[in-house]
């Protein structure tokens, strides 16, 4: 599946304090990306707000 078909028409969710912390710690701001979805493997598919952007954080990282 690419990234694309991933997002979808989805809409991301506002992350949770944990998932903020997460982002902070990977160099971005949380108020600026949406959570598409958190996987079992523990990664973060997340989405930029203002510009569309896909992003999948690893799960060892954060």
């Amino acid at each position: 599946m690419t990234r694309e078909e991933e997002a979808g028409m989805r809409h991301g969710k506002k992350p949770t304090r944990k998932q903020k912390i997460r982002l902070g710690r990977v160099g971005l701001s949380p108020e600026n990306w949406l959570i598409v979805r958190e996987k079992p493997s523990g990664e973060l598919v997340i989405l930029h707000k203002h510009t569309d952007r896909i992003r999948v954080i690893p799960s060892g990282v954060g």
